[in-house]
């Protein structure tokens, strides 16, 4: 019998996204931070699930822009994806990075967080943009992440609501912010899916609920529109779909574009084969798992965590395998 999937995690789900504000305005357009030509190629390797590969690139970018934000936070969203996909498991039916302790390669991980916040902080103070905003936001955002993840929930509650703090100024100085609309439905459509016994005592925190028709509808002007983070968005929305409301067709048109884009990243062709799973499409999940398997075996580099992660990734497939044949 599979448990619901409105009581995992609902605490540190809720604490996640405090960091995240409740509306923001409905745009015609949208703007968004100015990359660099090495960032875009950076973003497109951390999505293609060739990470280290990026690093290489967002370094060098680092070296020569050290005053510039956007280097370390792309390092430790690259950093992230290598940490999610060696801490993830299938628990509840699904496949996801379940929480844990604290590990070795965290420290290198916030300590680019930290140098993204204090350099965004420094343009910030003199001249505040919406972009140094966003950075800042998103910096904040990449902590309670980790924190999330090691269970940390009174450090996932003063990231998030820092967190929340720069998204707002953000949408002052820049309504049309398409990315910085992306977070804030994000925040609305996990608080508005979370059990009733949490909403009560989200109550009692004070944080603010959320509406999860507005929260998809926010998060779809990311998708369309948004400059850093279209690709996470569409990946958590369909998770979200999956975890809270068992959407699994919605989830699956959400998810698609993801693997037609990037084809070798084993966790967009993971959460598609468990996606397909649920619907019972028994031939397409299992060409899915077969491609997360081979793009673990051939698209990984020398990474401090490539090994773990193309253990799980083989372990996840056995077990959905082992589970449904």
């Amino acid at each position: 019998m599979k448990v619901g999937r409105l009581q995992i995690r609902p605490l540190r789900l809720c604490l996640v996204f405090c960091a995240l504000a409740v509306s923001s305005p409905t745009t015609a357009r949208a703007s968004g931070p100015n990359l660099p030509p090495e960032a875009v190629r950076a973003m497109n390797k951390i999505y293609a699930g060739d990470s280290q590969g990026a690093i290489e690139i967002l370094r060098e970018l680092e070296r020569t822009h050290p005053e510039n934000p956007v280097g370390f936070l792309l390092e430790a969203e690259a950093d992230w994806w290598q940490i999610y996909c060696a801490n993830s498991e299938v628990r509840y039916g699904m496949v996801d990075a379940w929480k844990r302790g604290k590990k070795a390669e965290d420290e290198n991980y916030l300590t680019l967080v930290d140098k993204v916040i204090f350099l965004a902080e420094a343009q910030i103070a003199k001249s505040d943009t919406a972009e140094m905003r966003l950075y800042a936001g998103n910096g904040y955002a990449l902590k309670a992440r980790i924190y999330a993840l090691r269970g940390e929930s009174r450090a996932v509650a003063h990231a998030g609501v820092a967190a929340r703090a720069e998204f707002l100024r953000a949408l002052e100085l820049d309504p049309q912010m398409a990315d910085a609309t992306g977070g804030l439905g994000l925040y609305n459509y996990y608080v508005d899916s979370l059990s009733s016994a949490v909403k009560v005592l989200r109550f009692f925190m004070g944080i603010p609920g959320g509406d999860r028709k507005e929260g998809i509808r926010q998060m779809q002007i990311a998708i369309d529109r948004g400059v850093i983070s279209q690709v996470e968005m569409r990946f958590y929305l369909a998770k979200g779909l999956r975890n809270f409301d068992q959407e699994y067709a919605q989830a699956v048109a959400v998810a698609d574009p993801l693997v037609a884009s990037y084809p070798r990243n084993f966790v967009f062709q993971l959460l598609l084969g468990n996606l397909n799973t649920e619907l019972g499409r028994t031939e397409k999940a299992s060409g899915h798992f077969h491609a997360a398997v081979q793009a673990a075996d051939t698209n990984q580099r020398d990474c401090s965590t490539c090994s773990s992660c193309k253990t799980h990734v083989h372990g996840i497939v056995d077990s959905f395998f082992a589970e449904h044949h």
